[in-house]
């Protein structure tokens, strides 16, 4: 078996500055992300966001993370400590991104259940890691949020991508 080298273009190199935020975003964008919502229950009711800073950290303990950005209207609700659910979308669920990207409180419609402190569980992610808060770290425009995971729920199905500002969906084989 032989692996042949594509061609490619010489890269662009830059300092990430103030000035060029746009092109160290769109260079952070060739990285595929899995694409998540993450809920809680507040005290003015369920709240959802969605992400796509979301990543495994430690299996012992279990311990997983995601990076709210301070600029949310959200934010206060997802770094207070409470209990918060993560799901991971498949690859058909496009539209419920959508609608938490716009929209804290898309819930209506939705297969979903409250667990028992309230936490909402969306039924149709292909995994859920419903989590406790561990730990909070500085993280610049964002905070590095990092939950104990208490249960998981999977189902088959695949993974919703983000790349380059598009949706996708890798097929499994």
């Amino acid at each position: 078996m032989s692996y042949e080298r594509p061609i490619m273009s010489a890269p662009e190199i830059f300092e990430p500055t103030p000035e060029n935020a746009r092109a160290f975003r769109q260079a952070l964008g060739r990285f595929a992300t899995g694409v998540t919502v993450v809920t809680t229950a507040t005290d003015n009711g369920t709240m959802g966001f969605t992400a796509n800073s979301f990543s495994s950290v430690s299996l012992d303990p279990p311990l997983v993370l995601w990076c709210p950005a301070r600029s949310s209207s959200r934010f206060e609700e997802f770094t207070n400590g409470r209990p918060f659910a993560i799901h991971i979308l498949a690859g058909e669920q496009q539209a419920l991104a959508d609608a938490f990207v716009q929209e804290p409180d898309a819930f209506d419609g939705l297969n979903w259940h409250a667990g028992e402190d309230g936490t909402p569980f969306l039924d149709d992610a292909i995994a859920r890691f419903y989590c406790t808060a561990h730990a909070y770290h500085e993280g610049g425009d964002h905070v590095i949020a990092v939950g104990r995971v208490r249960e998981v729920a999977v189902r088959a199905g695949a993974p919703l991508l983000f790349a380059s500002g598009s949706y996708g969906c890798f097929t499994l084989a």
